[in-house]
């Protein structure tokens, strides 16, 4: 996860020369748009079709949303909607390459970046955040064009997916303590052992300013990897939170917050020897 940002009155965040960045994402939610239906899809892709030739089908995300000051349990009662018409699919347009994607559904835009060959090289967060601004008008022209309303945003997510392979600083996925900082291999006994594997998930508050304004979501788990063919270890880092205010600029703001948390918590969650592998460049 490399990082390269700031200016002489904010210190610069983490940076690395050879981050394991598989995959980086900028969604926006917003106010479903509910005369936005199944023709429009196709009339759409006509717009993106020249940069993203490639479709896919998928079944549409489910809306989530950060709450604060709200009782954990109890006193609410479900909410319960009754569907009159079949839901929408979420639809990939996907560039030649397979590299880059839009996502878009009734209620969702997501522009994706992802890491498809071992030499595929992450671009930068900055080449991301103009990749979905660019098609995020395209998207909006469609709307304007169309007369099916306007993105109210209510949710912004930015996530990174990164990757840390086996044979670069440990070996068994249950060596997690060598990866990690907020995981140590201890034992109060004798009676076990070193685990088979380890799966970790965690929840932060993100404050900006001292005011809750979403939260961060780390998760960790082992899977393989088709690229390099390898077990490789996921530390995947979601922020999501709602703009200040309703339009672009809130949720290029909530980007930029939301990226500082994920750059920070991954350094701040990864060990030293860890950093010392990807080629830390910042000073810490």
């Amino acid at each position: 996860m490399a990082e390269k940002t700031g200016s002489p009155m904010r210190p610069p965040l983490p940076d690395f020369k050879n981050p394991p960045v598989a995959e980086v994402a900028l969604s926006l939610q917003f106010d479903s748009l509910q005369l936005f239906r199944v023709p429009h899809l196709g009339l759409l892709w006509e717009q993106y079709r020249l940069t993203f030739p490639k479709f896919e089908e998928h079944p549409p995300l489910p809306a989530a949303v950060e709450w604060f000051g709200l009782p954990t349990s109890g006193g609410f009662a479900p909410q319960v909607e009754l569907l009159t018409v079949p839901p929408m699919p979420r639809c990939w347009f996907v560039n030649e390459r397979g590299s880059e994607l839009v996502q878009i559904q009734q209620d969702r835009f997501v522009f994706n970046w992802r890491k498809l060959k071992e030499d595929d090289l992450y671009p930068r967060y900055e080449y991301v955040q103009a990749g979905f601004e660019k098609q995020l008008q395209v998207l909006r022209g469609f709307l304007t064009k169309e007369n099916v309303g306007d993105i109210v945003p209510n949710q912004c997510e930015v996530t990174y997916v990164n990757q840390l392979l086996s044979g670069q600083g440990w070996e068994q996925p249950g060596q997690l303590d060598r990866l990690v900082t907020i995981w140590k291999n201890q034992y109060s006994d004798q009676f076990l052992k070193e685990p088979e594997d380890v799966r970790l998930s965690m929840r932060y508050v993100i404050r900006d300013d001292d005011k809750p304004v979403g939260r961060l979501h780390v998760n960790i788990e082992p899977r393989f990897s088709t690229i390099h063919q390898l077990p490789v270890i996921v530390i995947s880092l979601t922020a999501r939170g709602a703009p200040r205010t309703k339009d672009e600029a809130g949720v290029l703001d909530f980007f930029q917050i939301g990226r500082k948390w994920i750059v920070s918590a991954f350094a701040s969650i990864t060990t030293n020897d860890m950093h010392r592998n990807w080629g830390r460049l910042d000073e810490c």
